[in-house]
């Protein structure tokens, strides 16, 4: 695949606005462990390998485990992941997946059991972030490893 053109070059101005909002996460309460999981997860979902890539690598550097990485894909039949790592997949999932039903009340509410108001905001930006960058990577073609 040979990548298109590169938006940061030709509308500079939308590409720091993406970076700027996705620095907006900087001081989050979410962990890195739960970030990496929403980044990528949904970049799973939206077949985006640049994401994929970038992603999981930043995860393995910051200590996630190979097997949680191996079976993210598969979540729900894995007890590899907490209560609230689950909610959270579950929020990427519906979120990602909008136009199916969006975020249903039921996880919205074992979201609301386990996080603040606060932080169920951030997830809901990661997850909404995310998904603009993996649009961008894949609809540019933008390659791995760079």
């Amino acid at each position: 695949m040979e990548q298109r053109l590169k938006i940061q070059d030709v509308q500079p101005a939308a590409w720091k606005a993406m970076y700027e909002l996705s620095n907006s996460l900087a001081g989050a309460k979410l962990t890195k462990t739960q970030m990496s999981l929403i980044t990528i997860r949904a970049s799973q979902i939206n077949r985006c390998a640049f994401c994929i890539d970038m992603h999981t690598k930043e995860a393995l550097k910051a200590g996630e485990n190979d097997q949680r990485l191996f079976l993210l894909d598969a979540w729900k039949e894995t007890d590899k992941f907490s209560k609230e790592e689950k909610v959270l997949l579950s929020m990427t999932e519906e979120i990602t997946l909008v136009s199916h039903h969006g975020l249903s009340e039921e996880t919205y509410k074992k979201a609301k059991e386990l996080f603040s108001d606060e932080m169920i905001a951030q997830a809901i930006m990661a997850i909404v972030i995310i998904n603009g960058w993996n649009r961008i990577a894949v609809s540019t073609q933008m390659p791995i490893g760079q």
